[in-house]
């Protein structure tokens, strides 16, 4: 074997089922990663991407099988190894970072002893009996090297007390602490903002040219891999379609799907076809009627105290928004977690209970898309009935007239009749968010609050929804408030955009002023922060 090659998957096959109900996830795969090299893992959901990760961790479900193919680690098959020899290499030799830390970290564990315990697994000099000291001052030093500058007294906080950037880190944390020649991260940025995701990802390049370590980036944004990777696999239906280097893959990509995804890609790039249409729509919305006023909101939360019924100081987390949304206009709401953009939201719904200010929304009645279709439509009720619902609550419908409202929104969001005698968790990201959508519109409302409604969808499921929301809004004359730390989706969809920063509107403009002559330092370095294609 190369000296150089560290991993080498050979015909890889991984199938779940049983006799002649085989359902095969990753066919036939092969592939190698370098010594010190970044390799990139691109595709849609379902493609392979996260299963080929867990392969190699040996983390894969129960229900799979791998039925064919060899993973070779330092020239050693690891299916070979024992569960033994398995559970010692993982965190030594190679280590995972999820995508999700809220989850994959223990909520009753401190920081501190949750990083400590892999060095008490997975070194024995680092034995749980001795040596306290020198595993404290190991960690402390593991959590600064990641980023975390206050590492004292972080080692004594729980996940919950920390912001999602910082969960990410004591995840990486973990992960190096042992100083493992492989790293895997799935997804690592996802969830992140853009200024959050940059730092991540300079930290993981940073350790890749310290330590040598080799990585494995799984990501369904292409400006990830494009600005961290070496080379690129491309998965679809669990084979890889193209691989090569990454400056090959984004400008000269031979395979006819490799180009359906760049293309699918939000870009900062406007055509002349579509200067005309925001040339149109400027013209259309100068006369427009306000729908929407929002006039020095304050909104406050109260810092929880030590028991139920008793809490702390009174914390202004929105300061004096005011705002305008005019009717047929998308007016993009930008910045990083906790600058307040969906306290803005709840504020604008009327989900807030402690504010003062003024909410005129002249009887427009918002209605609210959320990010994560999932955990806000209810489980355990079928498209037909969640869709049904809220008319029965309005009242004023026949049974016959309810149906055929339902019947209409279905097909205008792109789901088909089949879909009502679904659950939710019978259908994929991109039918989930349409779902939500058409609850949305159910009602016929003239204001849509849109709360990072594609951060989670892959280019071409976001690509999709975001054109659905275009046609929606002009058949219908919606009016949106659009909410996403994506600042390339806010600019291909927003007429004007407010950054928000500590819960104040520090810049407020046309999105062609916002992005080509920015004012704000705060909104300079959000720009700066975009992955570029």
């Amino acid at each position: 074997m190369d000296e150089d090659i560290l991993l080498k998957a050979e015909g890889l096959c991984v199938c779940f089922g049983q006799g002649d109900k085989i359902n095969p996830v990753i066919d036939r795969i092969s592939f190698s990663l370098n010594r010190g090299e970044i390799l990139g893992i691109v595709g849609e959901s379902g493609s392979g991407k996260s299963m080929t990760a867990l392969a190699v961790m040996g983390l894969l479900p129960r229900s799979a099988v791998i039925q064919k193919g060899r993973i070779l680690y330092k020239g050693r098959d690891i299916l070979t190894s024992t569960k033994e020899e398995r559970r010692r290499d993982r965190g030594q030799e190679y280590a995972m970072i999820f995508q999700e830390p809220m989850t994959s970290l223990n909520p009753v564990m401190t920081i501190g002893s949750q990083v400590e315990e892999v060095l008490c697994l997975h070194q024995s000099a680092w034995g749980r009996k001795g040596n306290k000291a020198g595993r404290y001052k190991r960690t402390i030093e593991m959590l600064k090297e990641v980023g975390l500058k206050d590492a004292e007294r972080l080692y004594g906080q729980y996940p919950h007390q920390l912001s999602g950037g910082m969960r990410q880190r004591v995840m990486i944390a973990m992960a190096m602490i042992c100083r493992p020649r492989l790293l895997i991260a799935d997804e690592p940025t996802t969830a992140l903002d853009v200024t959050i995701q940059a730092q991540i990802l300079k930290l993981i390049k940073q350790l890749n040219q310290e330590y040598g370590t080799s990585v494995i980036l799984i990501s369904h944004d292409l400006g990830v891999i494009k600005s961290v990777c070496d080379r690129a696999l491309v998965l679809s239906d669990g084979k890889i379609v193209e691989e090569g280097s990454v400056h090959r893959l984004f400008y000269h990509p031979a395979e006819e799907y490799t180009k359906k995804l760049l293309a699918a890609v939000p870009r900062r790039e406007r055509t002349e076809r579509l200067l005309e249409e925001y040339r149109i729509r400027e013209e259309k919305l100068k006369n427009a009627p306000s729908v929407l006023a929002v006039d020095k909101v304050n909104a406050y939360y109260r810092e929880p105290g030590i028991h139920l019924f008793h809490s702390k100081k009174r914390i202004r987390v929105l300061k004096d928004i005011t705002l305008e949304l005019r009717k047929g206009e998308t007016l993009g709401i930008v910045g990083e977690s906790g600058s307040g953009k969906t306290t803005l939201a709840k504020a604008v719904t009327g989900l807030l209970g402690d504010m003062d200010g003024q909410v005129n929304d002249y009887g427009t009645r918002p209605r609210m898309v959320f990010q994560d279709p999932y955990g806000s439509l209810n489980p355990a009720r079928k498209v037909g009935w969640l869709l049904e619902e809220p008319l029965k609550i309005i009242g004023g419908f026949t049974g016959e007239e309810r149906k055929h409202r339902v019947r209409k929104i279905m097909e205008e969001v792109g789901l088909k009749e089949r879909h009502l005698d679904r659950y939710v968790s019978q259908l994929s990201g991109g039918q989930r968010q349409r779902v939500g959508i058409a609850c949305a519109l159910i009602v016929n409302p003239e204001v849509l609050i849109l709360d990072e409604p594609v951060s989670a969808l892959d280019v071409t499921v976001q690509a999709q929804i975001l054109s659905l929301l275009s046609e929606l809004r002009e058949k219908h004359g919606l009016s949106y408030l659009f909410i996403s730390h994506d600042l390339n989706v806010i600019y291909q969809m927003c007429d004007r955009v407010a950054v928000m920063y500590h819960g104040e509107i520090v810049e407020i403009g046309s999105g062609k002023d916002i992005y080509e002559h920015p004012g704000h330092p705060y909104t300079r370095r959000l720009l700066e922060a975009v992955p570029k294609i």
